[in-house]
């Protein structure tokens, strides 16, 4: 069996899981396997990312920074937007499919000891995300890497990441969202994503609303923790157009640093940007020394953040946002407007059924001339004709699709008949991957080549 079919079998093992969808507090089960491992979390230095919005962005760029430090590194994202392995990175690049499938070999007797226990006490077996985390955490200590920058699955204190040490807790902003498991307040989301923040370590965190930053102040007091803050600690303090992103310069908690460039669209990056150097001068330098100017642009103009404002087509333009909730369809409209000169969206518009659609849809349908509702390639996908209830609701204009190819066609000739127009496809992770699929199509991509 050749490599890449090993790989493809591990990841059909895991389908076999209950879904990412379903989410119980129950850490101490990936905590069971990874003790049977002898800890391989604990054989590596960890940044731990969580937030609503911009934590795989962030967890990215602080990735990128370590690893032109010369350190070897390891990023565990979720979800993956084209093939499973994109969430497991070594150096920078997706696992090997023989490293995935031998970590997979080597963790597989010890799955099978916790599921017959669990059995036998009636909870259900290890879930993907659970089995899919301690498959990361191995695949790290096997190659080995000596950082992991770490994204939270969801919540934080009882995700089955937590499980590592982190040497560092990093907040993205914290919006409203995945209610039904984490709450339906700030403060509660708050309380939950707190929980990473280890006895002595660092913290780092973005600017937050009033009742979230509470919550993480005296989560860092209780546990000996320092929490530094945007705005008060570190900053952006410059961002400027450039082409193909944008040029910044970032009061760090150390030092500062000046022109740098950041190869990614929209204001909210460039904070992304501040967050990450934050948190890379806590580890690296304990927050008392300035990180190397140099390195530091190496590892910013090295970034990528797959579908966060991709620009995946030219005549016309094309890009694509995994903007999935309203506060990330708030930041997908500002850039619209700071970053890109054109005078009318056409936006490609689908979502999941369990997110906030009323709440995406009334962010979003404003910046658009024209919406093209579609469904994602999902199950769990809203109809197309529930998303254009809702633009019809306020007033927009909307046509509905079958699928994402029939409404990117729609959208790139309805924005061909004009310079002024271009179009961009958003509202789910899931979307955004199915967008990226079709822009490599060898019958699709004249015209989507960026």
């Amino acid at each position: 069996m050749s490599d890449r079919n090993r790989a493809d079998a591990v990841y059909a093992a895991l389908l076999t899981r209950q879904g990412e969808q379903w989410v119980q507090p129950r850490i101490e089960r990936t905590r069971q396997v990874l003790e049977l491992l002898d800890d391989p979390q604990k054989t590596y230095r960890v940044i731990h990312v969580t937030g609503t919005n911009g934590k795989t962005s962030t967890a990215r760029i602080a990735e990128s920074i370590v690893r032109a430090h010369g350190l070897r590194t390891g990023l565990f994202t979720s979800p993956h937007l084209e093939r499973f392995t994109e969430r497991i990175m070594i150096d920078g690049e997706p696992i090997d499919d023989a490293l995935i499938a031998d970590a997979w070999a080597e963790i597989a007797p010890f799955v099978d000891i916790v599921d017959a226990q669990l059995q036998a006490t009636g909870d259900a077996p290890l879930t993907f995300f659970e089995l899919l985390t301690v498959l990361a955490f191995t695949a790290f200590a096997d190659a080995p890497v000596d950082v992991a920058v770490v994204e939270v699955g969801m919540g934080g204190a009882w995700d089955s990441t937590n499980t590592a040490d982190g040497d560092v807790a990093v907040f993205a902003p914290i919006d409203i969202d995945h209610t039904s498991r984490l709450g339906d307040t700030i403060e509660a989301i708050a309380t939950v994503k707190s929980g990473i923040i280890k006895d002595g370590a660092a913290a780092v965190s973005a600017e937050q609303d009033a009742a979230a930053l509470r919550v993480l102040r005296a989560a860092a007091d209780s546990r000996g923790a320092h929490l530094a803050v945007e705005g008060d600690a570190f900053g952006l303090a410059s961002q400027r157009l450039a082409v193909g992103g944008q040029q910044i310069s970032v009061q760090g908690i150390a030092g500062r640093y000046d022109d740098l460039y950041l190869p990614l669209y929209g204001a909210h990056q460039g904070h992304n940007a501040a967050l990450a150097v934050a948190a890379v001068e806590s580890l690296i330098g304990g927050g008392a020394q300035p990180l190397v100017t140099d390195v530091v642009a190496d590892g910013l103009a090295q970034v990528t953040s797959p579908g966060r404002l991709q620009l995946v087509g030219v005549a016309p333009t094309v890009l694509v946002d995994a903007a999935h909730n309203p506060h990330g369809a708030r930041a997908l409209v500002q850039a619209l407007s700071d970053s890109f000169d054109f005078d009318e969206w056409g936006i490609v518009l689908g979502a999941l059924g369990d997110k906030d659609i009323p709440g995406i849809v009334s962010t979003i349908a404003p910046a658009a001339t024209h919406v093209f509702a579609t469904a994602p390639d999902s199950d769990r996908a809203a109809e197309a004709d529930t998303i254009a209830d809702v633009v019809e609701a306020l007033g927009g204009q909307v046509s509905v699709h079958r699928d994402l190819p029939d409404a990117a066609e729609a959208a790139r000739e309805w924005a061909s008949s004009s310079e002024r127009r271009a179009v961009v496809i958003a509202g789910s992770v899931v979307l955004a991957g199915e967008a990226l699929q079709l822009a490599a199509d060898e019958d699709w991509k004249d015209g989507w080549q960026a």
